[in-house]
């Protein structure tokens, strides 16, 4: 059964010719989607690291406007969970595709009027304010869009391969990685600096607009997961899912946030606070650094879909903690190869540093997905996911920055980064592996919490 538009409800069986279309369209949508909300969110990113600094805080030190450029950085982080749980209700309530449309829009809409905001210099304290917001708006945005976006791929799909299928939401994040920094790469190469920072780094915020517009017409032609479909041919669609997930299922959810310690803190210090520290360490340039992030994305491109087959077999928690331990081993080598280590050895291990976060990344959304029952599973995994950005991908590059200053040795990151895997390490034991179980049985759910 999947849900039309005209909100009657059709049967569409997922190995059917019709149902093989819709599992091909639901998994496009779900990795195009992603990739443009990603692509859109590492601009910023890039942007945060090399212009925002002297763009919107030119009066601070160096220090200061790294510390202040991270801070608005950081709003984005902390508003996804707000962002989870109003999209949460509403997936829960009417269904991912909606939702998801209105998150695309969102995005894009916001990232176009970045590449249009002056700087401080030519409208005062209004500029950094109004990016602050609009990062905010861009939080809130991702924050409803990665639950849905799994979910689409999820449900539609062979359950046998969940974790494959989910993973196509997760390919986003490298593919919009390089979209976003290559789109940077290219123009501080080509362009001179003063041209790169006045206009230059404006481009690819504004090609954002016409990401979403084809990202749009790709959602507008998908249905509803039959899964979904379902609940609403029963009636069993829950009043106030997010309330319900949060009272039944709070462990799920803190578990969820837990196991992301380790692959998301790392994550934005290998791709975001690289930038500052190797540039500001050696005599390297942006670009080069740029290029290093740029070859590891696309090779984590390739290894997520590995990562999360292997999954499929073998059991997520199994895949997971190999990475998760791979993140804490990695730790110290990690800066001491960017602090003494020449031009290749630096390229080396940033392209290294993304494996053990595909090995977290890939089966991630299934691992996450799998632990709420249907009519909860858009606001309890959105929660969950989300939670993590507020205490670890939000604050690492200002905790990154903070502990630098403070210490004078970047092994204090190092030790930062050590504490998230074990973290990990504690909560992936404690959270359910259901890899092979049936997540359409609410009763696999309720056997759970008796």
């Amino acid at each position: 059964m999947v849900l039309g538009d005209n909100g009657i409800t059709h049967k569409v069986e997922p190995d059917s010719k019709s149902g093989r279309v819709q599992v091909r369209r639901a998994a496009l949508a779900s990795a195009i989607g992603t990739t443009i909300e990603w692509y859109d969110f590492f601009l910023y990113n890039t942007a945060a690291a090399l212009v925002f600094p002297h763009l919107f805080f030119p009066a601070s030190s160096a220090y200061a406007g790294a510390m202040q450029s991270f801070a608005t950085y950081a709003v984005g982080f902390a508003a996804r969970p707000v962002g989870a749980a109003i999209f949460g209700h509403w997936g829960d309530r009417i269904g991912r595709k909606t939702t998801l449309i209105v998150t695309l829009l969102l995005m894009g809409i916001s990232s176009g009027v970045v590449g249009l905001l002056p700087g401080t210099s030519a409208i005062g304290f209004a500029a950094p304010l109004i990016l602050v917001l609009l990062r905010l708006v861009q939080g809130i945005a991702i924050g409803g869009e990665w639950s849905g976006s799994v979910l689409l791929a999820m449900e539609w799909g062979d359950q046998k391969k969940r974790g494959l299928l989910g993973s196509f939401a997760q390919i986003g994040v490298p593919v919009g990685l390089v979209l976003g920094t290559g789109g940077m790469t290219l123009l501080s190469a080509t362009l001179s600096p003063e041209a790169f920072d006045s206009w230059g780094w404006r481009l690819p915020f504004l090609a954002s607009l016409i990401l979403v517009a084809i990202g749009l017409v790709i959602r507008l032609k998908i249905l509803e997961t039959p899964m979904f479909a379902k609940l609403v041919e029963k009636g069993e669609t829950a009043k106030t899912p997010v309330l319900d997930a949060i009272r039944q299922h709070w462990r799920e959810i803190l578990l969820s946030s837990g196991v992301r310690f380790s692959e998301q803190m790392p994550f934005y210090l290998f791709t975001s606070y690289v930038l500052i520290y190797v540039v500001a360490r050696h005599e390297f340039s942006k670009t080069f650094v740029l290029n290093a992030v740029l070859v590891g994305a696309a090779l984590e491109l390739l290894m997520i879909p590995l990562f999360s087959q292997l999954s499929d077999r073998y059991g997520r928690k199994k895949v997971y903690l190999t990475g998760v331990v791979l993140t804490g081993l990695i730790a110290f080598p990690y800066f001491a190869i960017l602090t003494s280590g020449g031009h290749a050895l630096v390229f080396v291990i940033v392209v290294v540093s993304f494996i053990p976060h595909a090995l977290q990344y890939g089966p991630q959304a299934a691992l996450i997905g799998e632990s709420f029952p249907t009519h909860l599973r858009y606001g309890g995994a959105g929660l969950g996911y989300q939670l993590a950005s507020v205490f670890a991908g939000g604050p690492a590059p200002l905790l990154a920055t903070w502990l630098l200053h403070q210490t004078g040795t970047p092994y204090s990151i190092s030790g930062y980064i050590v504490l998230s895997a074990i973290v990990s390490v504690f909560c992936v034991i404690g959270l359910k592996d259901r890899s092979h179980a049936d997540i359409d049985d609410a009763s696999v759910y309720r056997r759970a919490r008796a």
